[in-house]
């Protein structure tokens, strides 16, 4: 069975003609409204006539698992033939509906069924939070997310395995926790509550969001990014000026990987599912893929970088002299299926630009040495964007055995973090990393997201055959490291987005780094006879490689200001008769809420030492506004 469960203000149908002869009698003419309602499309399938009970029983423990989460009245069940491309015949389709009513029935639940074998008209109002559409696929083993493929052993065993939680302080001294009903003992987070609620997010392990995160409306507000309905759940369109603060991102990133010695490379988005390394190393990682058919093989999408890079490094010549050798990819795209109601706005997706770093390194300790290197490469990049420590939570995963044979290096990452930290200890390894740190960003619903994470990966070099030839010339297995020294570039577009919205919440008027900020400065003429002068001074402003707009509409100076405010502008300065002959310009800081007097000169030395070192790119749209489409709203 097929159902397609949407969470609705109402849904109104009527019956209007027999689609089949057998089609149940109705109860009375007319319309049908019911409020506040858990509608089920359902289309039973011929694989179900055989094992009906079983159906019924799975399909309505589906049912009341998100009747219970999205706090319904009433539950509606409508039949709807079109989910499948093989439906059941009329007589066993019509057996399980009612079979499905009569159970939910026994649950004390308000039920409604559609009448079956009828065209009906209809009329539905979604309610759009991200657990409002749902679909399973419905078997006689239970349900799943339609389309959803199969889940890796890596993801099942995760939940199998046995770990104890520590919180490690700055002395290093080791503080076992435990949770039990909900509180968390062991240690004093009194002064931590950012890790009090990584902690009680991680020890819970619950990546369901019930509710809107703050960030979707300001990305959508500020017309940066909005969901793509043509496309698959968890995929985005990037408006001109959202587009921009993604490439500058990831023109930050890219740098600062180049400096630190990564060279960069480009591989495929696709790979078989058959290749042996392939199919192994899927199951180990705790991702689920999409998977298509071509016309030549069956192939998965990619989830990460790792696999044309170990692809890469097995075809090369690679001596001790080249170690730690560093390999960079942007990746445009990765996809990952993430469950439905784990999906939220940028925080959690199923397409994304992951920047993946590989270093292959000689052994251990060099491994060690080279991930304190790329942490303090990962704090840099950080910093730019503007996350500070303040703004990230650590945590460190590893297993028991590792630890005892390196203790001091979990030591010297929390010494290197300069806060507490959490770490969890695995009892025993499954994945195929001994060690790994997650740069995690708490946002304004404490649902913990992870940014910068690097691991020591000990199986992979075997798995794809990588060697190098060491000083005595024998060919040896290295040790890998995977690092993703930002997150995926949409991820930290939701955390600087989330961490404005905590701002404000505060009573502060957050903006964009200068660097990030679509317009730097917006030039606002006091009536329209001045929008010619203002066009030379944005000219000018221009040629100093500052993105500067003018708002050319024919609108008051105060609702100019207004909207320029809304738009999150960093400085906007008001220019007339005053300004024009005396050369001076009051730019008002947003951040600040302060106005100062400033020449066109001053303004372009203020805007090139906050930028100093960054990326730019020219103003995304166009320099008038009253040029510019309308994205969203």
């Amino acid at each position: 069975m097929k159902i397609l469960l949407v969470h609705a203000d109402f849904i109104e149908y009527e019956a209007k003609k027999k689609a089949i002869q057998t089609a149940e009698d109705l109860e009375k003419p007319g319309p049908v409204r019911v409020n506040e309602a858990l509608v089920v499309f359902c289309s039973v399938e011929k694989r179900d006539e055989k094992v009906k009970d079983k159906i019924i029983s799975n399909t309505v423990k589906e049912i009341l698992d998100v009747y219970g989460q999205v706090k319904a009245k009433n539950i509606v069940i409508y039949p709807f033939v079109h989910l499948s491309h093989e439906p059941s015949s009329p007589a066993a389709g019509l057996s399980v509906v009612k079979g499905v009513e009569k159970k939910v029935l026994e649950k004390k639940v308000k039920v409604k069924r559609a009448p079956f074998g009828w065209y009906k008209a209809f009329d539905i109002k979604c309610k759009g939070h991200p657990l409002a559409e749902l679909s399973r696929d419905i078997t006689a083993e239970g349900g799943k997310e339609l389309g959803e493929e199969e889940v890796p052993e890596a993801l099942k065993k995760e939940k199998e395995l046995k770990s104890a939680w520590f919180v490690v302080d700055t002395k290093c001294k080791f503080h076992k926790i435990s949770m039990k009903d909900d509180k968390i003992t062991g240690f004093d987070f009194r002064k931590h509550p950012k890790l009090e609620k990584l902690t009680r997010h991680e020890m819970a392990k619950s990546r369901d969001v019930k509710e809107e995160p703050p960030h979707i409306k300001i990305m959508r507000k500020l017309e940066l990014v909005d969901y793509e309905e043509g496309s698959d759940p968890g995929h985005f369109r990037y408006f001109p000026k959202g587009k921009m603060v993604k490439a500058l991102l990831e023109d930050w990133v890219t740098k600062n990987m180049l400096e630190y010695g990564a060279m960069e490379v480009e591989t495929p988005i696709m790979y078989d599912l058959e290749h042996p390394a392939l199919k192994d190393y899927i199951n180990r990682f705790p991702a689920r893929q999409y998977s298509i058919d071509t016309p030549n093989k069956r192939v998965f999408l990619r989830f990460a970088a790792c696999f044309g890079q170990f692809l890469m490094t097995h075809d090369a010549s690679v001596s001790y002299r080249n170690l730690p050798l560093r390999l960079y990819e942007m990746t445009r795209y990765s996809f990952r299926v993430e469950q439905r109601g784990e999906l939220a706005g940028l925080r959690r997706l199923r397409g994304f630009t992951m920047p993946d770093c590989h270093a292959v390194c000689k052994d251990i300790p060099q491994a060690k040495e080279e991930m304190m290197t790329r942490f303090d490469v990962a704090r840099k990049i950080q910093n730019g964007i503007g996350l500070r420590t303040d703004d990230i939570e650590l945590s460190i995963r590893t297993v028991k055995d590792f630890n005892k044979h390196h203790p001091d290096h979990v030591k010297e990452v929390v010494k290197r973090w300069g806060k507490p930290v959490l770490v969890e200890i695995w009892d025993q390894r499954f994945f195929y990393f001994v060690f790994k740190h997650e740069w995690n960003f708490v946002d304004a619903l404490d649902k913990a997201a992870c940014l910068t994470t690097d691991q020591i990966d000990v199986e992979n070099a075997a798995r794809y055959k990588l060697k190098y030839t060491d000083v005595d010339n024998t060919r040896k297995e290295p040790v890998i490291l995977h690092l993703s020294p930002s997150g995926s570039i949409e991820r930290v577009m939701y955390a600087i987005m989330e961490k404005y919205h905590m701002q404000q919440q505060a009573g502060r008027n957050p903006v964009f780094p200068l660097w990030l900020a679509p317009t730097q400065v917006r030039l606002c003429p006091v009536s329209e006879k001045f929008i010619k002068d203002v066009g030379k001074i944005a000219e000018q402003l221009e040629k100093q490689g500052i993105r500067v707009d003018v708002d050319d509409r024919t609108e008051s100076v105060g609702k100019k200001i207004h909207d320029a405010e809304t738009e999150w502008i960093n400085m906007i300065a008001v220019i007339g008769d005053k300004e024009l002959k005396s050369k001076k310009i009051a730019v008002r800081f947003r951040e600040t809420g302060k106005v100062k007097g400033m020449s066109l000169k001053q303004i372009a030395d203020l805007v090139r030492k906050e930028t100093e070192g960054f990326p730019s790119r020219p103003l995304p749209l166009p320099k008038l506004l009253t040029k510019r489409p309308v994205f969203y709203g």
